[in-house]
């Protein structure tokens, strides 16, 4: 059986995604989850910590989420076209894939780690399939309008949770509202000392106490989420399609559209960002500025400095002809669910109690030395598995699942 033939663009950004991605979820591996948007929270706020914190806040945060669900919507739209032409009704298969991909991040999210992302993928991808085959310019339109109502029901959310905050610190305040304020600091601004000591306590300790805290306390944390990142990715998914259909994303542009969409998104974006890093840094971390800027203020410029690094890496990707880093990073992106769920697996056992228990022990800069030894490891793990396999092992067993047959493995199995 002949596979059709990869679009190395493609792979090359899933690789870069894959990585991107771990240096973000480090501080939810690693750290109560507060500190995830608040550096105060937990893990330090000053020195290189506070360095750390605004690079990533900058560079990093949301935007390789961003380019996973731009990837994600090219990837569906790959997934339906090519099955259409080997005689099989696209959209089907698209469910089933989904279907089973929703199955597999249930298992990730309470089994492994409560971060996942997959179910809320699943669930937007499921949306996604009914705008295949529309126009570039209704996918682009819907998008957009998804952006703003999503950034719309963040300022609404977030006015009231600015009152609810206002409620509590009044010189009237009632004891109700300031334990309501309280309970949702420690979800998501500065927590209380026995809200910290819960976490550290649950983290560090055994498998039956997180499994309890993800599935019984928490059992709808893959669900909220959708709450947050779920009109968004849904666009980003849509501007995927376009992106592939208008030969962006495969790098079809000539270099010279690419230097100039990469200099107009980082001069539009990475200015805009540096400013609300400082002006977070300026408000001491207070709780409702560093969750409004991070989820208000920021999020419009999200997605734009994420198109200029897609534009930058097609760029090295043209330039670099047949190098053997492009060939690596390739692998890690056609095996990126695999490295996906794999540092989930990794990390956790390093930092949680049934493994290292170092949960909550290491500054958030100290976090970051974990990352490189795990970059090399997807680098020459990849490569290696591909070259004797022709998917990934958790490629191969979604593929496996969403066909109801065991798929061959060897490549001269595959090619022969």
């Amino acid at each position: 059986m002949t596979e059709p033939p990869r679009l190395i663009a493609l792979d090359v950004l899933r690789g870069i995604a894959v990585m991107g991605i771990l240096l973000m979820n480090m501080a939810g591996f690693a750290l109560p989850q507060a500190a995830y948007l608040n550096p105060a929270a937990y893990g330090g706020a000053d020195g290189a910590n506070l360095a750390v914190w605004a690079v990533s806040f900058v560079l990093v945060d949301g935007k390789m989420r961003a380019l996973f669900s731009l990837l994600f919507g090219a990837s569906m739209l790959l997934v339906i076209d090519r099955a259409e032409q080997a005689g099989r009704h696209g959209v089907p298969v698209h469910l089933r894939r989904m279907g089973w991909l929703f199955a597999i991040g249930l298992v990730h999210a309470y089994l492994i780690w409560s971060g996942d992302i997959l179910v809320p993928y699943a669930i937007v991808g499921t949306l996604a399939c009914a705008h295949v085959g529309r126009s570039t310019r209704h996918q682009v339109a819907l998008a957009l309008i998804l952006l703003v109502g999503q950034w719309l029901l963040l300022w609404s959310l977030l006015s009231a949770l600015a009152a609810t905050h206002e409620a509590a610190v009044a010189a009237d305040a009632t004891l109700a509202a300031i334990q309501k304020w309280r309970g949702i600091a420690d979800q998501i601004g500065i927590p209380g000392p026995t809200a910290l000591a819960h976490a550290l306590g649950t983290y560090r300790g055994s498998y039956p106490a997180i499994l309890h805290d993800r599935v019984g306390q928490n059992w709808a944390t893959p669900f909220l989420q959708l709450i947050d990142i779920g009109p968004e990715t849904l666009a980003l998914m849509l501007l995927g399609m376009a992106g592939l259909e208008s030969g962006f994303l495969t790098g079809a542009w000539d270099r010279a559209t690419y230097r100039r969409v990469a200099a107009g998104a980082y001069l539009v974006g990475l200015p805009a960002l540096t400013f609300i890093a400082l002006a977070t840094i300026r408000s001491g971390f207070d709780e409702v500025a560093t969750l409004r800027n991070a989820q208000l203020y920021a999020a419009p410029f999200r997605p734009i400095v994420m198109i200029g690094h897609v534009s930058l890496a097609l760029l090295w990707l043209g330039g670099a002809g047949s190098s053997w880093l492009i060939e690596r990073v390739a692998a890690v992106g056609r095996a990126a669910f695999s490295n996906y769920l794999g540092t989930s697996l990794i990390m956790t056992t390093i930092f949680y109690g049934y493994g290292l228990g170092l949960f909550g022990r290491l500054d958030r800069a100290e976090l970051y030395l974990f990352v490189p030894p795990a970059w090399v490891a997807m680098l020459l793990w990849s490569k290696s598995w591909l070259d004797r396999f022709h998917y990934g092992p958790l490629e191969w067993l979604w593929r496996s699942l969403s066909r109801g047959a065991r798929q061959p493995t060897q490549r001269q199995a595959i090619e022969s």
